[in-house]
């Protein structure tokens, strides 16, 4: 059975980035760059909410198009309105039936990119089943936390966890 998988770069202190979407302190090459970026070719399917879609706008991502080419992209929101969409792109409305369908129709795992108060509102409702850390050795101390405003109470289990020379971690956990 298909996994929506939580692949995400976070801070020691929690954070997948600091004010105003600021990722400059998180480690942008190395090996474990590169793992990750290879890792990724193994998902056919990503879901994302609006903010995390529209956040690659300003790393030359059009809107309507895809921000990973191999994958079919399902956008959450309830507000995004885009014209033109490529055949690939799709923008859904905040269903956990829907995810649940995606999931369970994709030929791969499905791959959460982004998260904040998306990521907080799949794990609120028992969404997320595993949760793929790329934990960078930073502490930002504000921005934007890694569940959102979620009060989700859950214990994971460390399934693996790779070590880089950066200091940078990817830790797995399974969340079910």
């Amino acid at each position: 059975m298909n996994k929506l998988v939580y692949y995400v770069a976070t801070s020691l202190d929690g954070f997948i980035s600091g004010l105003n979407g600021d990722i400059s302190k998180f480690l942008p090459h190395g090996e474990a760059v590169e793992k990750y970026q290879a890792d990724l070719l193994n998902y056919k399917t990503v879901i994302m909410g609006r903010k995390t879609y529209e956040f690659g706008f300003q790393f030359g991502l059009e809107p309507g198009q895809p921000a990973y080419p191999h994958m079919e992209h399902y956008i959450f929101s309830e507000t995004l309105q885009i014209e033109e969409l490529a055949k690939t792109v799709h923008i859904e409305r905040m269903s956990i039936e829907r995810i649940k369908e995606i999931v369970v129709s994709s030929s791969t795992d499905v791959y959460l990119c982004g998260g904040g108060e998306f990521a907080g509102w799949l794990l609120d409702n028992g969404l997320i089943d595993q949760l793929k850390l790329k934990l960078n050795p930073i502490v930002l101390g504000e921005g934007v936390r890694l569940f959102g405003n979620s009060k989700t109470s859950l214990v994971g289990n460390l399934i693996e966890k790779e070590s880089f020379d950066s200091g940078l971690q990817f830790l797995t956990y399974d969340l079910r």
